[in-house]
Formats: structure tokens, sequence, C-alpha cells
């Protein structure tokens, strides 16, 4: 079935909104309690829970939680020589990126005998949500793995769930390996997420947790950020969304790949084309349907495709407003000229710029992370990078001096402020340094 074009100029305000509007996320109450008692579960019974749960979600009876090194070493052997190469680049690639991103500490003086420093330390301990509900994704291990690594965290722990034997994939372990995550749990699930916030007896608690994951993880993280002091989880997530700009000169068979190279992510993915050009539109109409027919997830992308957009525009000025209005997780740019209108484009988790730039480049090698927030959270948080594995904190040390340079500063504002305690810490010091002298 063809999916219709949607003339923008011919929208009122409140259809146009509609059409910008994401598929719902399951956010019932029932969800919210069916995660509830699953996190309740686990802070209560700890490791009897995770077991009883895998097998009830899972359908696999575990003997026991943590891969083994030898089952990580018996993966490394059985991958074929490609497999493992392709890991490896994938691997270097993200690596080569994040390292750039290492950051050196900053040391300002401010004032005669004031010195400020801002500091970066890793996050202690974080935990890796890898999902494996349709597919393994190693290409996420890496995401996340790389940047935890580079930060030199104390302790990485991975979470995966299991596949019908108990275990885990070759390239999940192998990509582990790279990563030096030596601490990998078959256990997924929002019964997961609880695990890494409370503990259990096998799995000791993380500070944060990062990683996507169906409507119960991402309903997990949502609850026990809430819940447990000094835990944080990475960003809030949705289902997986791609826009495309495109003018008269796309080529629409590259268009329909990166709009359905989305779709198959899930059923509530969304995929939209903006365009300026009814040619263009028209092409990847029957594009859509001749690409989509030989897909092996032939029905999910079906099924994510009722909830696409294809959306005529008067000029690429308004498809770059409407972009920045909708701020996509992906946001792909195939025009003429296209590095010219990437400079009136800011939100979005990442931007792929030109023809031969696919979505897919950034979800495996081109080395960018591919953790991205979604659901127009784009406006106000950043894609995932070195920098969210760790925390950064200020020193100040200050003279004697230094001291008596500020003080009037600060004992007027004290004085505004009505706060004598504050103010009575620095004249203490003044009148202490005075006797001496």
């Amino acid at each position: 079935m063809k999916k219709e074009m949607i003339n923008w100029q011919n929208l009122s305000t409140r259809e146009r909104q509609a059409a910008l509007a994401r598929p719902a996320i399951a956010e019932s109450g029932l969800l919210s309690q069916q995660v509830e008692n699953i996190l309740n579960n686990v802070r209560k019974n700890g490791d009897q829970a995770l077991y009883a749960l895998t097998e009830k979600f899972d359908g696999v009876t575990l003997n026991t939680l943590k891969v083994s090194d030898e089952t990580v070493q018996a993966a490394k052997q059985a991958l074929s020589a490609k497999r493992m190469k392709a890991i490896e680049t994938a691997y270097g690639q993200i690596k080569r990126f994040h390292q750039a991103q290492i950051s050196e500490d900053i040391t300002v003086e401010t004032t005669a005998g004031v010195r400020c420093t801002l500091k970066t330390e890793a996050i202690e301990s974080v935990g890796l949500y890898i999902p494996a509900g349709s597919a393994p994704l190693p290409s996420t291990v890496l995401m996340l793995g790389v940047p935890a690594q580079l930060a030199k965290c104390s302790r990485t722990v991975l979470v995966c769930p299991p596949d019908k034997n108990g275990q885990l994939a070759n390239e999940i372990l192998v990509a582990a390996s790279l990563c030096e995550i030596d601490e990998i749990y078959t256990v997924g699930g929002a019964q997961a997420c609880a695990a890494l916030a409370f503990g259990t007896e096998t799995i000791k608690a993380v500070n944060k947790i990062f990683g996507p994951g169906n409507k119960y993880v991402t309903e997990a993280k949502k609850q026990l950020s809430q819940q447990v002091n000094g835990f944080a989880i990475d960003m809030p997530a949705g289902p997986s969304e791609v826009l495309v700009i495109g003018d008269k000169n796309a080529n629409a068979s590259f268009v329909a790949a990166d709009l359905l190279s989305q779709a198959e992510h899930g059923p509530d993915s969304q995929v939209i084309l903006l365009s300026d050009s009814i040619t263009l539109i028209a092409a990847v109409q029957d594009e859509l349907l001749s690409q989509i027919s030989v897909l092996s997830r032939q029905t999910i992308a079906e099924q994510a495709l009722r909830q696409s957009r294809l959306i005529l525009v008067k000029d690429l000025s308004q498809a770059a407003e409407i972009s920045n209005d909708y701020a996509p997780e992906h946001l792909i740019i195939q025009t003429d000229n296209a590095q010219t209108l990437l400079k009136s484009l800011r939100n979005a988790g990442s931007i792929f710029v030109g023809a031969y730039t696919p979505e897919s480049a950034g979800d495996y090698a081109s080395g960018t992370n591919h953790v991205l927030p979604t659901y127009g959270y784009s406006k106000v948080i950043s894609s995932l990078s070195l920098a969210d594995f760790s925390r950064r904190f200020t020193v100040q040390e200050i003279t004697k001096q230094g001291l008596a340079n500020i003080a009037e500063c600060i004992t007027e504002l004290t004085d505004a402020e009505g706060l004598d305690g504050h103010k009575r810490a620095v004249t203490i010091r003044l009148e202490k340094s005075s006797l001496e002298q």
C-alpha cells in the first residue's frame, strides 16, 4: 500500500501538530504498575527474583547469572575472522572519535591569590544495558563500552537478556572483551535495571546505567532514577526515529533505504521525509514499496510505516523549521549544498550530511555514538559522549592575600542576603591574619 503524501501548506496548526506527533509510548498505569512490581521483587528477593523473572520472561532456566572468562574465550574462537575484523574495525573507529573527547583539568587564577580548578573524574561504577530482544546488538556494546573504557571507570557491568539456551551472542561477548568489561550477566528487562540500581547477592549496584531498551526497560530506568539516591540514568529514550530532508536531486532509492533502516527497528519506530519536490516524494513512495518487499523484517517495517510521514514543504527553509520543531533522533540531509542547510539545523541527536552518509554508518562504524535522545529530547539533551561517563567538580584554593582581595565583595553580598554566618567565616580569618602581623 502506497503511503500518501501530506501537503504541509494545506494543514491547520492542529493538523500540523498531529502530523508530527510521535506514536504513543505505552505509559499506561498498567505498565507503570507492572514495572514497579518487578522492581520491588528484585529489591526484596535479589538473585532469586532474577532467576524467576528470567524464566518467566525469557523462557530459560539459568544455573548462573555471571558469564565466565572461559565462555568469553570460547566466543572469540567461535567467531569467523571476517566477523572479528568487523568488530575490531568498529571498535577502532569509535575509540578514535571518543578519545579526542578526553578533557584536561582547567585552572584559572580569577584574581591574585584565588585559584579555581574544574576537574573531571570518571564515574566509579557504570552499568551497560544491551538489548537482545529480536537481535543481538554488539554495536551498542561498543558505543557504551568504549567511552566507559576511555573514561577509566573503575567498574563496568554489562547486562543482556539471554537467548533460549541461556547464552549471549558471541559478538556481544567479543565486543565486551575488547572494551575490557569483565562483569557480564545474562539478565535483561526491568529486572536487570533493578539489579544494577539496588544490587543483589551476585550483582553489586552501580552509580549510573546506560543503554536503550524496550518500554519496560525505559519505564524501569525512569522509576529507579527517582527512587534510588545517587543513581542516575543516561537519558530518557523512546522508539527509534529518523527524519530525512531531500530536494529534487536527492536519490529516491537512498532516501527510501534510510527510512526503512529505521522502520525495521520496531513497529513503534517513526520515519519522516520532508521535501519540496513532489517528484522526489512520488519516487520515494515507489521505492518504499519495492525495497520493503525484500527485507527480512518486512512485517515490522510495514507496521512502522503506518506512522511514517511523507511531507511536501514550501521550501528547504520551511523543512529546517519543521525539523527543528520535531527534533529527531537522527536527521539526514540529502540536498544540494547540504552544508549550507546544516547551518540552520540545531535540534537533532545526530546529523548525517550528504548522499553517501547513511544513518547506518553512525549506528556502526563512522565513530560517532548511536545512543541518542529521542521523542524530541534532542532540544535539551545531547548525544552520548565521553563526558557522560565522567563527573565534573570544582576545586578552589585561596591564599591569605587572595581572601583579602575578595573579602569586601563577599561581605557586601552576605550583608545584602542577611547571612551573618557566611560573613563571619570571612572576617574571622581577616581578623586572625591581622593579629598575626
